[in-house]
């Protein structure tokens, strides 16, 4: 069952209620650079991100948000850590959201200072609690899940004392059961919408494993309305995994669904470039907002699954030695070289997509 939350708006997208879960990615980019940091969140927006979060740590950043908010196209949500001023300051530049950790802003005051400002614009607020970073007091009160949702719980509090409602929460932590520990139990006590993440996750190889199993966790409870995977690696690399992670969980439809094998000794076709092209390209597709009319995919290596796989599939390639057979709807449509596969794949693909794409030289 789907945990039910408030809704809450980031610019135009929808968080929470009964809107889709999002994919949200951070840029790596120096945000005082307006022109680099707006060509990324371009390029994660062409990868299906949905929502971006740059860094504001000073006011060389919040100088460039203006011109980032004109042209992005993506909401932007500032993230501000210990200078409550340049919280106030992001709000007053017109930012979508703003992430903040109301433990590091210096006080009550200054908190209930950027909640009003908040209010007033129509500003979300994402209050986010790391277990790494809670008041000392809380972090050796013994049970340290429960002292990252009590914190959430107070920060929360004080934002709907100023009259700030529009608020989602993370609670995250390094290691993924506290996080999957932490989130449930405040899920289990409120309604706001939650931000899922597993925190400081690592490079792709370690930190797609821990955020899949943790993510993936909480979407299957039903938990979860926003999601970033952060890894070391290129912010794109965030969004494509938090897709393939929706999509397992089943809480976005894959369409097609692609089914690769996992290669063996019998493969004599380079099957992992040629999956990874074909799932770049309906990334591509998609996120240029086509639909793709097929169900199933199968890109299978060799002759031993490969007909069977492809036979079942809407589109297919069955791999030989150094050569492949393209199948549509269970039929052989031809047999190639290796070089003529992709190529081939991939204009049989674009039939499939609507609106129609325009013609190719």
């Amino acid at each position: 069952m789907i945990r039910r939350t408030r809704r809450i708006f980031i610019g135009s997208v929808p968080v929470g209620g009964d809107a889709p879960v999002t994919v949200q990615s951070m840029t790596n980019t120096r945000t005082a650079d307006a022109g680099a940091t707006l060509a990324q969140i371009r390029e994660l927006a062409a990868a299906g991100c949905e929502i971006i979060r740059v860094a504001v740590p000073d006011r060389e950043a919040v100088a460039a948000l203006p011109a980032i908010l004109r042209d992005s196209p993506l909401p932007v949500i500032a993230d501000i850590h210990f200078d409550y001023r340049l919280a106030l300051a992001a709000i007053a530049a017109g930012a979508h959201g703003i992430r903040i950790n109301p433990g590091n802003l210096g006080g009550p005051e200054r908190v209930a200072a950027v909640a009003a400002a908040a209010r007033d614009a129509g500003v979300a607020v994402r209050i986010g609690v790391n277990a790494g970073s809670l008041e000392e007091a809380r972090a050796h009160g013994g049970d340290r899940i429960e002292a990252m949702v009590a914190a959430a719980l107070d920060f929360c509090a004080a934002f709907e004392a100023a009259g700030c409602t529009a608020l989602k929460v993370s609670l995250k932590a390094s290691d993924v059961a506290t996080t999957v520990a932490a989130c449930r139990r405040f899920a289990a006590r409120t309604d706001y919408p939650l931000h899922l993440g597993v925190t400081e996750a690592g490079t792709p190889a370690a930190g797609i494993v821990k955020s899949a199993v943790g993510i993936g966790a909480l979407l299957l409870d039903g938990i979860g309305d926003t999601i970033r995977v952060s890894l070391t690696a290129p912010p794109v690399e965030e969004v494509k995994a938090g897709i393939r992670i929706l999509e397992a969980a089943g809480r976005r439809a894959a369409a097609p669904e692609i089914v690769a094998c996992p290669t063996c000794g019998r493969t004599r076709i380079a099957l992992q470039e040629l999956v990874e092209a074909v799932e770049d390209e309906i990334r591509r597709l998609k996120a240029a907002g086509y639909t793709i009319g097929l169900r199933k995919i199968a890109l299978m290596g060799c002759v031993v699954n490969g007909p069977g796989e492809a036979r079942d599939a809407d589109l297919g390639i069955a791999g030989g030695d150094g050569k492949g057979v393209l199948f549509a709807h269970g039929q052989i449509v031809r047999t190639m070289p290796e070089a003529e596969l992709l190529p081939a794949f991939l204009a049989e693909l674009r039939r499939h997509v609507s609106p129609p794409l325009p013609e190719q030289d």
